[in-house]
């Protein structure tokens, strides 16, 4: 298991970082702030659909999870919502991380849920809400189809290059429903032009604080 500590970032909620490669799981900046600009505000807050299903590469945290759940309670959305994560998270460093508080969620139910629930089920959280957790290797998962909402959150092509390849999104661009939304934090210039060659339609948009620019893609209706 690679070793990870436990960061605080500059908004007061944490993130995970791995020394082994360098990278944090989420903005020093701001963990929440990051999320919620990118996935929520960016992604979600695009979808207007009575029923999303959402797809998650790199589940984690379950931080992306839990904004999504607060903001489709919030919205009345029903969701379906399936996380691919190699390397989870396990309960000593789960319990350490304070994302409930930070997310103004009165209590740890649903992040513990997120966390505790076995893999390859589908879990029902509330009556709107089910979450269905992979442990697999992005390139060789098996999320099927018709997903409206993509969340691309696999650590930067600089320290995992195999997961930003044309071919990969290939396989996302299959997963997505026509019209179906992607966000990523990357904005690299290799990374823009391999979603393009993979069919996606590609838009630079302002970063967070600390990043000058992520990228939202779209599949096409006509697809």
């Amino acid at each position: 298991m690679m070793e990870r500590k436990l960061v605080k970032t500059d908004d007061g909620s944490h993130t995970l970082h791995v020394p082994g490669l360098g990278e944090h799981y989420h903005s020093i900046h701001g963990a929440v702030t990051e999320s919620t600009h990118i996935f929520i505000r960016a992604g979600l807050e695009h979808i207007s659909l009575p029923a999303v299903r959402i797809l998650e590469y790199g589940l984690g945290t379950g931080l992306n999870m839990m904004l999504t759940y607060c903001r489709a309670a919030e919205r009345g959305i029903k969701v379906y919502y399936h996380a691919i994560e190699k390397y989870p998270v396990i309960k000593t460093e789960a319990e350490q991380l304070n994302l409930s508080v930070a997310c103004g969620m009165e209590d740890n139910t649903i992040f513990n849920l997120i966390h505790e629930s076995p893999w390859d089920e589908d879990i029902r959280i509330s009556d709107t809400f089910i979450f269905h957790k992979e442990q697999a290797d992005f390139r060789t998962s098996s999320p099927g189809s018709g997903y409206n909402l993509v969340y691309y959150d696999a650590f930067s092509p600089e320290v995992q290059p195999l997961l930003w390849t044309e071919e990969i999104f290939h396989t996302v661009y299959s997963a997505c429903s026509p019209g179906a939304i992607l966000t990523t934090y990357s904005a690299k210039g290799r990374v823009r032009r391999n979603f393009i060659a993979a069919g996606f339609e590609v838009e630079k948009l302002p970063g967070p604080p600390g990043k000058r620019e992520f990228i939202r893609c779209r599949k096409p209706s006509d697809q």
